[in-house]
């Protein structure tokens, strides 16, 4: 039975949710020639994927967790405009909503149900000082671009549906190369994180990154490669 993280205020300022089931041991981006698809993957010291968030009840103020992988990719390898920011792939869960409308992650036949579900998302993250991590996923406008499997909300995200697997310390995601236009030759690192989201406050950003759990390099420089 998957362990509930109780997110609070309290537990914001006490570190209460960072727990074993987030301290980042390695991550890892395998090629599979064989297949042509690459497996991105998170080891941590506890169990990957065994804590989830508490439901809040609304989407306002309702709580992300996430294994994040932060990459040197172009926004552009997978359908976003030329925008600035990092391209980083995360696997999330959020009980308080559903944001992948095309996929049935719990394999019920209800497609807007699953939230809980660790599932994956591209988004283009940006710095933002609105919020303590100091990271947000950046907003779109009118004149953005995004990929046709966009969840409809108005950020830089993408629904893409890879599968992503958890089992023992490792958390995996299995990415097609296709999909982003046969790219290897990037740099990436690991990080888990605590996010909340905002419909009511117009300073701060839909989705931003609140606590950081752990950082694979320790300093967010990207050095790790595809192997």
């Amino acid at each position: 039975m998957k362990k509930i993280l109780f997110v609070s205020l309290l537990s914001l300022l006490t570190g209460v949710t960072h727990s074993q089931d987030f301290a980042i041991k390695n991550v890892k981006v395998r090629k599979d020639t064989r297949s042509e698809q690459l497996i991105f993957s998170i080891s941590v010291k506890g169990i990957a994927g065994d804590s989830v968030p508490e439901p809040k009840g609304q989407l306002d103020g309702a709580p992300v967790l996430g294994y994040v992988f932060p990459t040197t990719l172009s926004p552009t390898a997978v359908g976003f405009d030329q925008t600035s920011g990092i391209l980083a792939l995360a696997l999330t869960s959020h009980p308080d909503f559903d944001d992948t409308p095309l996929w049935d992650e719990n394999r019920d036949a209800v497609y807007d149900n699953d939230g809980l579900i660790w599932h994956p998302h591209w988004v283009v993250l940006e710095e933002n000082k609105a919020v303590p991590g100091g990271l947000a996923v950046k907003a779109t406008t009118k004149a953005s671009t995004l990929p046709p499997t966009n969840p409809g909300m108005p950020m830089y995200m993408d629904s893409p549906g890879y599968p992503v697997v958890s089992g023992g310390h490792e958390i995996r995601c299995v990415v097609p190369l296709y999909r982003i236009r046969g790219a290897t030759d990037f740099r990436f690192d690991g990080v888990t994180a605590l996010m909340y989201v905002n419909t009511s406050d117009p300073k701060k950003p839909m989705l931003g990154v609140y606590q950081v759990f752990s950082v694979a390099s320790g300093d967010l420089s990207l050095p790790f490669q595809v192997k």
